[in-house]
């Protein structure tokens, strides 16, 4: 079976994309709280893009695997 690869695409977008709506509105993807991603998990993502990528930052941040952001943040 093969092991799932990083999207870099999606990487860069959650480190560059800010939240357009809600309480957290402007603020990056990457720095959603947890407790905000987990009500959406709970509720349902978002359609699209959005949704897939508000996703994927759920499954880093509760994977802890958010170090892996770090060097694309910094590019910035």
């Amino acid at each position: 079976m093969e092991e799932p690869k990083a999207n870099p695409e999606l990487l860069i977008q959650l480190v560059s994309m800010k939240m357009p709506f809600g309480k957290y509105k402007d603020r990056l993807l990457c720095d959603l709280p947890v407790h905000y991603l987990e009500w959406f998990q709970r509720k349902g993502f978002p359609q699209g893009k959005l949704g897939t990528l508000l996703e994927t930052i759920y499954e880093i941040k509760i994977n802890g695997i958010e170090d892996l952001l770090r060097p694309l943040k910094n590019k910035k």
